[in-house]
């Protein structure tokens, strides 16, 4: 999967940017505050409709302006052109010039894996930092998954609703309320399903390579599920998923809003059974979330049959050369590869002889080296 061209048009500090990219390495580079990062941002919003640094949408569009475009022609099989514009509020997509109203069918598309500064916060982040993350990788290879989510999230915002009134005192139809909580529970069974399955995927890629590039054993990711499930059987899922809802249902009146379920989920990064966010240092944790970066490139072969784009910004300034060659090495040459940095000095001479070079001033390119 290569990505030929980005466009953009009033994104961040661009008014109006196009860049062609080569099929193997490109390098983006230039001072803080040119808009490099940007660029790599405004690839993950065209992949996924949202963007992995921004609180808002709203955030996204050029100060003053009232909307934002983004375009792109991706050489796959067969080469597709997809499209987003966005308002503050609302957004739209399109492959081919035509919209495409399940954004689920739209974000499968096109297969991104991004390694930024904040990466970190995988691990000493919220909860809700890790559910967003297993959601977007999740997403990307099943447009299933975002699907049942996105129905998932509409009855948890209606069921939040009734337990709301039912706090407050309001009357409400309890026939109803039953049949919303059984609808919740089905779309649980295969959101739960679907990120143990994965969980599972990266626990039988990411030891090995968390070994390679430390030496150290008995590295793990270990799933959290906000019931206690002994197994992932459909069955047992909707059992436990029923029983924690019915025995809680009085505090969930009390505190408004549900409880249990998949919105509930984290997961945690361990090295000898302990979590890393709490007994491991900077370095470990660094590496456990490169891991982790770095066995997604095999999940996504393995499910979508080609290889992801690989979005690299300004990580080269923060790794020793020995996690930045660990880094390269599981890296195909036949993928491509897009690099931020502020100094070319950080980046290998042979990999600078590979690639194209794009430099960029103010939001705009002042220089391009094939």
């Amino acid at each position: 999967m290569i990505l030929k061209n980005i466009e953009v048009r009033n994104f961040r500090n661009y008014e109006n940017l196009k860049i062609t990219l080569n099929k193997n390495t490109n390098i983006i580079y230039g001072d803080n505050g040119g808009g490099k990062t940007n660029i790599l941002e405004s690839i993950f919003v065209l992949a996924l409709t949202k963007s992995h640094r921004a609180l808002s949408q709203a955030d996204l569009i050029n100060n003053g302006k009232e909307n934002a475009l983004i375009k792109g022609t991706i050489l796959n099989e067969i080469p597709y052109n997809l499209e987003l514009s966005l308002t503050k509020t609302t957004k739209q997509v399109k492959i081919d010039n035509n919209p495409v109203n399940k954004i689920g069918e739209y974000i499968s598309m096109m297969n991104i894996i991004i390694f930024y500064s904040d990466d970190l916060d995988l691990i000493r982040g919220f909860p809700s930092n890790r559910r967003k993350y297993l959601n977007l990788e999740l997403s990307q290879i099943s447009k299933n998954y975002y699907n049942t989510l996105n129905d998932y999230n509409k009855l948890l915002k209606i069921r939040n609703d009734y337990l709301k009134k039912m706090s407050n005192k309001e009357p409400v139809d309890e026939g109803y309320f039953e049949i919303l909580t059984d609808y919740l529970i089905e779309r649980s069974i295969f959101i739960y399903q679907m990120r143990e399955k994965y969980i599972e995927r990266l626990n039988n890629i990411c030891p090995d390579i968390y070994k390679d590039i430390t030496g150290n054993d008995n590295f793990k990711i270990k799933y959290l599920p906000s019931i206690p499930l002994e197994n992932m059987d459909k069955d047992n899922i909707r059992l436990e998923m029923k029983k924690a809802l019915s025995e809680n249902k009085t505090k969930e009146i009390k505190a408004k809003t549900t409880l249990f379920g998949p919105h509930r989920d984290d997961f945690e990064f361990q090295l000898n059974e302990k979590n890393l966010k709490n007994y491991g240092s900077q370095g470990q944790q660094r590496v456990a979330v490169l891991s982790l970066k770095l066995s997604e490139i095999k999940i996504f072969k393995d499910y979508k049959n080609n290889n992801p784009i690989i979005l690299l910004d300004d990580v080269f300034s923060e790794l020793d050369n020995d996690k930045k060659n660990n880094l390269l090495k599981y890296i195909d040459n036949d993928m491509q590869v897009i690099i931020t940095t502020t100094d070319l000095d950080n980046i290998d001479e042979n990999i600078k002889k590979k690639a194209k070079l794009i430099k960029i001033k103010n939001g705009k390119i002042v220089e391009e080296v094939e």
